[in-house]
């Protein structure tokens, strides 16, 4: 569990149950969650706020995931992404790998909350 200073986390997610309950979970690991439905907005965040981690959807109205993978890779900010979506294509997770970032790739129907979030855990704890 975190303790003091808790690492900040961006939820990029347009299903809001899923957000939601993400939310939920890593408040109770004792992070501070952001919650953007889009990408759209995600630069001024990044910019103004010390993020951690980013949990990422592919597919979201406005701005997706590819492009925030974009921009990251872009600006070379180093920080582990986790991929959720629907989208289980071999190419969709090769396009992915090609942005060159930490990141991991779940399926949002095959993957549990506490496997999320125990990734979460892990990959802030190589940080």
């Amino acid at each position: 569990m975190v303790e003091n200073n808790p690492k900040k986390i961006l939820i990029l997610e347009d299903e809001r149950s899923l957000s939601r309950s993400l939310e939920l979970k890593l408040v109770h690991e004792g992070y501070e969650v952001i919650i953007l439905p889009s990408g759209e907005g995600f630069e001024d965040l990044l910019e103004k706020n010390n993020l951690s981690l980013i949990i990422c959807d592919l597919m979201m109205p406005k701005v997706d995931g590819f492009h925030v993978l974009q921009v990251i890779k872009d600006k070379n900010i180093k920080i582990p992404v986790i991929i959720l979506t629907n989208l289980g294509q071999a190419e969709d997770e090769a396009r992915v790998k090609s942005f060159g970032i930490s990141s991991e790739f779940f399926i949002k129907s095959d993957t549990s909350l506490l496997k999320i979030v125990s990734s979460v855990n892990e990959k802030l704890a190589q940080a």
